[in-house]
């Protein structure tokens, strides 16, 4: 077991999420249940698996999270870029929050390498 909050990348999920969140706030309503809905989701699955990963037993159990975690990220990557197509986020902010979520999933292959190559 693992204490996923002291894990960077858990970290900069949970920030992600935090930031999306607080993106989303400000969505229309009638997205509630779709894009804000599925935004919300996305990010905070990556650092929802993380954490569940982190409370089982064993670094392949976390791995396998952590790439589950990444393809959360994939989504959501994909939920920013409708996002902004549909112009309920601005050009910066989708830079800003896609860069974060290519951080995370970077910080995510670094650490199924770290745990593969000690496994």
């Amino acid at each position: 077991m693992r204490a996923f909050t002291q894990l960077k990348v858990w970290q900069a999920a949970h920030q992600l999420t935090l930031e999306v969140y607080g993106t989303t706030s400000s969505f229309p309503r009638d997205e509630a249940y779709g894009l804000t809905s599925q935004l919300r989701r996305a990010s905070s699955s990556i650092a929802a698996n993380i954490a569940e990963g982190g409370g089982r037993d064993g670094d392949a159990e976390l791995r396998r999270f952590c790439s589950i975690s990444a393809g959360s990220a994939s989504e959501l990557e994909y939920h920013l870029l409708l996002a902004k197509d549909l112009g309920l986020i601005s050009a910066d902010d989708h830079g800003r929050l896609n860069q974060q979520t290519i951080d995370v999933k970077r910080m995510l292959a670094g650490l199924m390498q770290k745990l593969k190559a000690d496994g």
